[in-house]
């Protein structure tokens, strides 16, 4: 590896260190007898269309809005902001924090398959772009997945993805922008850590709200698991929820 791998290897690593320990300073900061874990979306079971439903096209303007908490003491941690930029052999959905000002952007590539994911810590880039959403919008549909990703921005390195998908059920969800007829599907993820030189078994789960109609999710829902070399227990990563407020 040459001195330029390793300051970009290092100067990434500090910067995701930074990230965690600054949300573990603001979950601290929280008092213990205010701990209340997020409640579970308000649903009702639907059944399912009987003509498919497209997934909205893109267009350029179109815009979501999600309040980011943490599911564990239902803190909000962020307001994301999230937009069409442009459409055509990408999709790029340009990001934005309340907290933190322009984030990363989101590729797609077709529209429904994801190039650059940034919704994982850190910033992925897959080497074959893999489905958002379920592929049949329909209860009982699954499929399996297996991709390489790197690290945004570091190149040199590749690391195993395998996605689970399984669309559960069609429910009418309730969020701040208002009631949505939503396929309810679930992600399992098992990957090679880009820190896997002490970082094992990492696995994530997720359990998302689709929305075919406006083209997104009305609730997203990730949490994960992994172990340490050294360590008999399972280490957690955060749990978090982002709840649509507003669509355009």
């Amino acid at each position: 590896m040459t001195a330029r791998q390793n300051s970009d290897l290092n100067r990434d690593k500090a910067e995701i260190d930074f990230r965690r320990r600054s949300l573990l300073l603001l979950l601290a900061a929280t008092p213990a007898a205010c701990v209340m874990p997020l409640p579970d979306p308000r649903t009702t079971p639907l059944p399912g269309p009987i003509t498919p439903l497209p997934v909205r096209s893109p267009k350029p303007g179109q815009e979501w809005v999600y309040t980011l908490r943490n599911v564990f003491n239902g803190q909000v941690v962020d307001v994301v902001t999230e937009t069409v930029v442009a459409v055509g052999d990408q999709v790029r959905i340009r990001r934005s924090s309340s907290k933190a000002g322009i984030l990363m952007d989101e590729i797609q590539n077709p529209w429904g398959m994801i190039l650059q994911d940034p919704h994982w810590e850190p910033p992925q880039l897959f080497t074959a772009a893999i489905p958002l959403w379920p592929e049949q919008l329909k209860a009982g549909w699954s499929g399996e997945y297996r991709r390489r990703y790197q690290v945004v921005g570091v190149p040199d390195y590749d690391y195993d993805w395998i996605l689970s998908m399984e669309a559960l059920a069609w429910e009418e969800i309730t969020v701040p922008a208002g009631k949505f007829q939503a396929l309810k599907f679930s992600n399992r993820i098992r990957f090679q850590s880009y820190e896997f030189y002490y970082r094992l078994f990492s696995e994530r789960m997720e359990t998302l709200w689709l929305v075919p109609g406006i083209g997104r999710w009305a609730v997203r829902r990730s949490a994960g698991t992994y172990y340490i070399e050294g360590k008999g227990s399972r280490m957690r990563e955060d749990d978090l929820e982002w709840e649509l407020m507003s669509w355009k």
